[in-house]
């Protein structure tokens, strides 16, 4: 009988589980079959709509050997890295000094919601104006004569990109403080009281009560900003398109200009398959951590 019940569950789970499966292999593992199927094929304007003809890894060594291909993918982890540690890193200040109640806290997580719904067009539009030539930072430095000629924040190939990452990685901060601070406010009150008695500084009481116990947390938005900085393209579309030059071009913008702009779509399905790949690589390294984890728990 306790064999019986336990089939009957398994299988009322399959059934639960069934719309899901179908759900993913419709709208996510079809059409990256589809992407895989056409970076290896020979497909343009001309042929899209017809058999797709078979070309190997041409597509793959195409992008390989285009000079602009090396610098794309080091604009790729110089964009990634910038927008996770500064993510990460500015959501989980936010969240420590927002974990107290306070006169101003209920304003504060609404701006941070504000800002993290926000559409990433309109993001990107008002922080095009701000970083202008005649916005409000060079307005402000001309103004009190930090600067003598407006800094070209989105137009020097030398600090472009770090000034979309920049914007980038404020963007995803509020997400990541909320999720950090629920994490903060599950800790007991009394730990931090017994901590105080026993002497300890906020720094300390941050350091070896707060750190720790969001360190689970922090291994999830870790990959979730990791994805959001590899798949980022409103910001750069927005405030660069990609330029001066390639500076601001990742490996997702530079399958877009291949694709929908060029319109060879086998040469972006490629340059997208190689990012999928690079997804896949941080994403089996975190599943490798999180059992580290619950086997040392």
């Amino acid at each position: 009988m306790p064999h019986s019940i336990r089939r009957l569950a398994s299988r009322r789970q399959l059934l639960f589980a069934a719309p899901a499966a179908v759900f993913l292999t419709i709208f996510a593992i079809y059409p990256l079959l589809q992407l895989m199927r056409m970076s290896v094929s020979d497909v343009t304007v001309s042929t899209l709509n017809d058999p797709w003809q078979y070309s190997g890894l041409e597509n793959f060594q195409t992008d390989f050997a285009s000079p602009a291909f090396g610098e794309t993918v080091l604009n790729t982890v110089i964009f990634v890295t910038i927008v996770t540690l500064l993510g990460l890193a500015g959501g989980l200040g936010a969240a420590i000094l927002l974990s107290k109640s306070g006169r101003w806290t209920g304003f504060i997580l609404g701006l941070l919601v504000f800002i993290w719904a926000l559409p990433p067009v309109v993001n990107g539009s008002v922080w095009k104006f701000l970083l202008g030539s005649s916005g409000l930072f060079n307005s402000i430095g001309l103004e009190t004569g930090l600067t003598t000629q407006p800094i070209p924040f989105l137009f020097d190939d030398s600090i472009a990109l770090y000034s979309v990452a920049l914007v980038n990685a404020w963007a995803v901060i509020p997400f990541n403080a909320l999720v950090f601070r629920a994490s903060i406010m599950g800790i007991s009150p009394e730990v931090f009281e017994a901590a105080r008695m026993d002497g300890a500084s906020r720094w300390e009481e941050i350091r070896h009560i707060i750190v720790p116990v969001v360190k689970p947390t922090t291994l999830v938005l870790l990959v979730l900003t990791v994805v959001y900085g590899f798949r980022s393209f409103d910001f750069i579309y927005v405030m660069t398109f990609g330029g001066p030059g390639v500076a601001t071009t990742t490996l997702p913008f530079l399958g877009y200009i291949q694709a929908f702009v060029r319109f060879d779509f086998g040469l972006g399905a490629a340059t997208a398959v190689i990012a999928v790949a690079m997804v896949i690589v941080l994403a089996v390294l975190y599943a490798r951590s999180v059992r580290r984890e619950e086997a040392n728990s």
